[in-house]
């Protein structure tokens, strides 16, 4: 079985890559729906809010217990998704769950805080300012998730097989990058990629 993990910041065009990605490889894209289908199986609908909240702004505060929950739910999902193979898991510490799986190319797409906010202000018809806080708190967040529930550090370069700056390269560059990198990485731990 074959499967990408995309980590992405925000404005980094991330979203858009791992559906490219998708769209080549015809592979399923996950994102938010993980969240979902491991709150349903943990029966804590709390956390799903929680974690989507990325700002904090619902208040919402789950018992340990149910954070638990869901994390493990959370990695059930992602090994039957892996298991399944042909499919790009979009965020939710793909690349640490999923870790030293053979079938499993980990991807991190960034680029600098300036381009994103721009992309961001673009995008939404907002200032730059305003932007620029959406990106700061949204990298934040991201980064508070992966040290809370996983002890990571989410730059850290050595969970990733390959990282992608955005600032000058295009959707379908990146793309390509990623759907070689697979390729590469599956001929070499003697995967197989699906046709």
């Amino acid at each position: 079985m074959a499967a990408v993990t995309i980590s992405r910041e925000l404005g980094s065009l991330g979203a858009l890559i791992a559906e490219e990605v998708g769209r080549r490889l015809g592979f399923s894209v996950v994102q938010r729906e993980v969240i979902n289908r491991a709150a349903q199986k943990a029966g804590v609908p709390e956390m799903a809010l929680a974690v989507i909240d990325d700002l904090g702004l619902l208040g919402v505060r789950p018992s340990r217990q149910a954070q638990r929950a869901y994390l493990d739910a959370v990695a059930h999902v992602m090994h039957e998704l892996a298991e399944q193979g042909s499919v790009v898991i979009v965020g939710r510490a793909g690349q640490v769950i999923l870790a030293g799986r053979p079938d499993v190319l980990h991807v991190r797409i960034c680029a600098p805080i300036s381009v994103r906010a721009e992309r961001i202000a673009r995008r939404h018809g907002i200032s730059l300012e305003q932007a620029r806080a959406q990106v700061e708190a949204s990298d934040a967040a991201r980064r508070a998730y992966l040290r809370r529930y996983y002890h990571v550090r989410w730059d850290d370069p050595y969970l990733y097989h390959l990282i992608i700056n955005t600032a000058g390269l295009s959707v379908p560059a990146a793309a390509e990058l990623i759907c070689l990198a697979l390729k590469e990485r599956l001929s070499s731990t003697g995967a197989v990629l699906p046709t």
